[in-house]
């Protein structure tokens, strides 16, 4: 297939020929029960977004399949009338991965939820897509074991939509990502061929292509059974919580630590204004007089916590750490964490709407990030929370607004792309965990030139040739590329007005 082809499903809102959707209904029902078919637009309606809710977007269809022969009855149904398909776990996602096609089918995999297997010799689990991230921690717990990767979300997410954002969490710093902690993904193409990615030896037959599928967004293939690492649970674990009066000696703070040779469990910053809103939400114990505070965690038996902690605290210190807590029970440790895991709803609670973003740079540069942040905020007139992975300087700045403003709107997307574009600037990625999805696409124009996106689009195209899987996201068009480049006016950043809103 030629490159036009991605400009086929690139119009996520184009809505479908007369008679269309009725055809495609008519048709997945006979694959399908008729009570696993919706396409009525109030049964629709809880699937037209993501939890990146200000960009929505019906579909012809969605169906609820609760086997495999039926998923696979279904992706071969759509590849033969060309409807695209758009994979959905939990519709966690934050960055719009699971926006629906208004000419597609959203392919809800949300009953594929069993633990097929823990095996605690060889320290793996089986599951299926719809598995909660939580529930594997919860099943492997009687052996001391547990899934590493631990995104905020891990009550509700899923382990499909891990896999197809490659998630982190508070301690992906010693422990890795999704892409560290999977080893075989089995699913489907796009036409319903069985596909599989890695395998349970140290080395799989033939090309590693793991990596490919895992962070691919839902756009190669259909996940329905993954294979975990599971690790053992520590014989202990504690965490420093320091408080700095500047975010740019905190940040320091970080990269300090890294160059002392400590890898902490866990390595994450907030900022004051993060701090105060989570502190009303939780009462964590957080310093609120503090301009940021570092949680540093400690792991392993009682004798490598002690002395690390020792180390961490000689290097806080140096770095001007105005005050130093470690927790002195597991209930302590617990409480400093759920501070940081529920920054994001106590943002809810001090503002009508929240704009979350993900970028990453190298940790050198914190300082600088946070204090370009600043002064966005008086550019943009909008306030700004900021919750850091710092050890693998992943940011998740909240740009708080209020979506019944359009301007406030319109003001939090230039904010955001702001941030992206100054990611890239300062060597980091307009991405760390979140994905690409619809919210970051025109900042993909910033980071990689039309022969790099023409490789991605390869990829893809040996996966799905037709694109029909999640088309429209992750990786932008030339025609998006060129006209996001005439929207730079003056340095200023234009959102692209052609996605639904609110």
């Amino acid at each position: 297939m030629n490159a036009p082809l991605e400009d086929r499903f690139a119009d996520l809102t184009a809505a479908p020929p007369p008679g269309r959707q009725q055809q495609v209904v008519d048709r997945l029902c006979e694959v399908l029960p008729a009570h696993a078919v919706l396409y009525r637009v109030e049964d629709t309606r809880p699937y037209e977004c993501d939890a990146l809710s200000a960009f929505r977007q019906l579909p012809m269809a969605v169906v609820l399949p609760d086997t495999e022969e039926q998923v696979v009855a279904v992706l071969k149904l759509c590849h033969e009338l060309e409807v695209p398909v758009v994979a959905r776990g939990a519709g966690t996602s934050l960055s719009g991965g699971s926006m629906p096609h208004a000419c597609g089918v959203v392919l809800s995999l949300a009953k594929f939820n069993r633990i097929l297997a823990i095996d605690p010799l060889a320290r793996t689990a089986l599951v299926q897509p719809g598995v909660r991230n939580l529930a594997v921690s919860e099943a492997a717990e009687p052996f001391d074991l547990y899934y590493a990767p631990d995104p905020s979300s891990q009550i509700a997410c899923t382990i499909g939509g891990n896999v197809a954002e490659n998630s982190g969490g508070v301690h992906c710093l010693k422990y890795g990502l999704t892409v560290h902690n999977v080893l075989r993904v089995r699913g489907y193409t796009a036409d319903g061929q069985p596909v599989e990615f890695g395998g349970e030896a140290l080395d799989a037959p033939g090309l590693d292509l793991l990596a490919v599928m895992i962070g691919s967004e839902g756009m190669l293939a259909v996940a329905m059974e993954i294979t975990l690492k599971l690790v053992p649970k520590p014989k202990l674990a504690r965490v420093v919580m320091a408080s700095f009066d500047d975010v740019v000696k905190a940040g320091d703070a970080v990269a300090g630590i890294i160059a002392a040779g400590i890898i902490p469990a866990g390595l994450e910053m907030m900022d004051r204004k993060a701090t105060v809103a989570v502190e009303e939400f939780v009462n964590a114990g957080y310093d609120l007089d503090a301009e940021a505070i570092l949680l540093a965690e400690s792991d392993g038996t009682p004798e490598e916590v002690a002395e690390e902690i020792e180390r961490m605290e000689q290097v806080l210190r140096a770095a001007g750490a105005t005050g130093i807590r470690v927790s002195e029970s597991e209930a302590e440790r617990a409480l400093f964490w759920s501070g940081r895991k529920n920054a994001f709803p106590a943002a809810g609670r001090i503002s009508p709407d929240y704009y979350c973003m993900d970028g990453t740079i190298p940790r050198k540069n914190l300082g600088r990030m946070l204090a370009a942040i600043t002064a966005m905020e008086d550019k943009y007139r909008l306030r700004c929370m900021n919750v850091f992975h710092a050890g693998d300087g992943n940011l998740h700045p909240l740009i708080l607004f209020d979506s019944n403003d359009p301007d406030e709107w319109q003001r939090a997307e230039l904010f955001g792309a702001d941030i992206l574009e100054l990611c890239v600037e300062l060597g980091g990625t307009v991405t760390g965990e979140h994905g690409v999805g619809i919210e970051k696409i025109n900042s993909m124009c910033v980071q990689f030139t039309p022969g790099e996106r023409d490789a991605f689009f390869a990829v893809k195209r040996a996966f799905d040739p037709n694109g029909l899987l999640n088309p429209g996201k992750v990786i932008p068009t030339l025609a998006r590329c060129a006209e996001y480049g005439k929207m730079h006016v003056h340095g200023g950043r234009i959102a692209f007005p052609d996605l639904p809103r609110f």
